[in-house]
């Protein structure tokens, strides 16, 4: 009886050492708001939508020691809009994120659903993955830094932190039968923080992007649709046989006061590689670079108040049979005003004006786009965003 008693007490301390080596955490974000648009396609729009600071999710995060230093990990991340209900990312369940691996003092391995590298070095540094909401992210976010497209079937590495440098990369596979680099996907990026100084660099490179539901620009759903691209900012150049993002960012904090920046060029290289998606006859390059400057003041502890001016320029593309289309350019400014209630609550309040001219990709009069929202009819478009987000 005694003997059955020790076993009984020694499995019970195996099985907590092993249950406290293990664990699952479920987090999420619920971020709701009243929208004013002052031009949707001709009319003014009020409106109440889900993703503002932040996209609505929950998720699954899990890591387990194997031993030997090392650790398996994995995320689950689900992303729905508040105001309906219904599941983001085109309908997919873990359209946000789904991926497992390794971790070690050497780094991180993970396979799955995945953020490219220009995102997780330079897209923190945008205003638009900070205080001024998705929409006040660069037009169409043509260079991805808000993280509208992510990579499927993709392999990551992630350096472990040597004296604030970080590096990573990632490869995402085709899955084309035959052909190694259609639909591939790969980036590569690095950052450095240390002390009020923080500076990052990445670079994207995606075939074919628009060709299929498996590459970029149709990875956010859940049928066959090709390239999901609405906005006039570049939905004309989605035939491109590559799509390239370099970029590169900086912020210096002084006192309460951070000083940034961002830079981004983006091609559309090979014009009309996908055939069905070339419907102005577009041939060559298009080019956009793209500028933001930006300032946040820490008020308070729980107040926080941002500026930001962003120059988007377009390239001259040439279409079949001679003509040029001279390109587009953007001029965009926000406002924003973040106040924390308590760590997990905040109320927020976002302004961004848009101005556009030129000729946009669809071969029209260019006309303001703000991001995620509807097209204006003219060149100008003005939104402003009253919002909540509560942090679990």
């Amino acid at each position: 009886m005694r003997k059955s008693f020790l076993a009984l007490a020694v499995l019970g301390v195996f099985a907590g050492v092993v249950h406290a080596q293990s664990s699952v955490t479920l987090y999420g974000v619920l971020d709701e708001g009243l929208n004013y648009n002052s031009n949707a396609g001709g009319h003014r729009l009020y409106s109440l939508t889900s993703g503002g600071l932040q996209a609505s999710r929950w998720g699954l995060r899990g890591a387990e020691d194997v031993g030997g230093g090392t650790k398996a990990i994995f995320v689950l991340e689900n992303g729905f809009d508040v105001s309906t209900g219904k599941l983001g990312q085109g309908g997919l369940m873990f359209g946000r994120q789904a991926y497992v691996g390794l971790s070690s003092g050497l780094g991180t391995v993970t396979l799955g659903r995945q953020y490219d590298s220009v995102v997780d070095y330079v897209g923190i540094l945008a205003t638009g993955d900070q205080w001024a909401s998705s929409m006040g992210a660069h037009p169409g976010d043509l260079d991805n830094l808000n993280n509208s497209y992510r990579t499927n079937n993709t392999i990551k590495y992630a350096s472990a932190n040597y004296a604030g440098l970080t590096f990573g990369g990632t490869y995402s596979l085709g899955g084309v039968a035959g052909n190694l680099t259609s639909n591939q996907i790969w980036s590569l990026g690095a950052g450095y923080a240390n002390g009020p100084l923080t500076l990052a660099v990445g670079y994207l490179n995606a075939r074919t992007p628009g060709a299929n539901s498996g590459s970029m620009f149709g990875n956010n759903t859940s049928s066959t649709t090709a390239s999901t691209v609405t906005t006039p900012v570049y939905s004309g150049f989605v035939s491109a046989n590559t799509y390239q993002v370099i970029a590169a960012g900086g912020a210096y904090t002084l006192g309460a006061a951070t000083f940034g920046a961002t830079y981004s060029n983006i091609r559309f290289m090979n014009l009309g590689a996908v055939a069905s998606l070339n419907t102005k006859g577009y041939t060559g390059s298009a080019t956009f670079n793209d500028v933001e400057i930006n300032f946040k003041y820490q008020l308070t502890p729980a107040l926080l108040a941002g500026a930001a001016f962003n120059y988007t320029k377009g390239s001259d593309v040439s279409e079949s049979g001679g003509a040029t289309n001279p390109g587009a350019k953007y001029l965009q400014g926000a406002l924003g005003v973040d106040y924390f209630l308590s760590k997990r609550t905040d109320v927020y309040v976002v302004g961004i004006y848009q101005k556009a001219s030129g000729t946009d990709s669809t071969g029209k009069s260019a006309v303001a786009a703000i991001n995620t929202q509807s097209a204006s009819s003219s060149d100008r478009q003005a939104f402003v965003r009253v919002g909540i987000r509560e942090k679990f």
